[in-house]
């Protein structure tokens, strides 16, 4: 089997970078007015999406790849994380930049996130065409588990 990554896989990584860089810059497009309530909740969703996050990147230990192509030596995760979620780490990924965004009141981060949610739900259905055809297993726990939360 060979080693080099589908020229997809490179495609889905680097939108993402760029999504995530562009998350990060200090623009302030529109200021969103919300209740101060619902700013903290705003943070309350980060710091849990960030402990789903966490969960799930220990669960992956050497079967983390930043790429949609399942690593040749790795096995299917259906417990913990993977047993709330089929991606917890994308689900960590939009729920903490949703959560972030409130908390911020910052629409531009919102819609930042909406994007990337838009590349999590492409680059997952992909990811999914590929597991299913390395673990048989898959479509039962396709069925059973939510792509996102």
């Amino acid at each position: 089997m060979s080693l080099k990554k589908p020229i997809k896989d490179y495609l889905f990584v680097s939108i993402q970078l760029v999504i995530f860089v562009a998350y990060i810059l200090p623009l302030q497009v529109f200021h969103l007015q919300l209740p101060e309530w619902l700013c903290y909740s705003g943070l309350v969703f980060f710091v849990l999406a960030v402990i789903l996050g966490i969960v799930a990147l220990l669960q992956l230990n050497t079967n983390l790849s930043p790429f949609p192509s399942p690593v040749s030596s790795g096995k299917l995760i259906t417990t913990g994380a993977f047993g709330m979620s089929r991606h917890p780490i994308y689900t960590a990924f939009i729920f903490s930049g949703f959560g972030y965004a409130i908390y911020t009141l910052s629409l531009y981060k919102f819609l930042i996130t909406l994007l990337l949610f838009v590349l999590f739900y492409f680059k997952s259905v992909y990811e999914e065409k590929l597991l299913s055809e390395k673990f048989p297993e898959y479509k039962a726990y396709k069925k059973r588990t939510r792509r996102f939360i």
